[in-house]
């Protein structure tokens, strides 16, 4: 969750993903637990307009999961 707190333009998002591979929202702070609802949490890009390609997310990804390139103009 580190690259979600870097990012200020609120373009990732962190979603829960089932046995089935279907995604469900996951509440961040939430007081029940409810990891029984999902297999594993990843991260998903929810909103990429707001991405201004400052790379925060990046840098700070341990496991080196993003890459950037410029939007082609239509």
């Amino acid at each position: 969750g580190r690259c979600f707190r870097v990012c200020g333009r609120e373009v990732l998002q962190l979603a829960g993903v089932t046995d089935e591979g279907e995604f469900v929202a996951v509440e961040l702070g939430a007081d029940e637990d409810d990891d029984g609802e999902y297999e594993k949490k990843v991260m998903t890009i929810a909103n990429a307009m707001n991405c201004v390609g400052c790379e925060a997310c990046a840098k700070i990804c341990p496991k080196k999961c993003y890459t950037h390139a410029p939007l082609t103009a239509e």
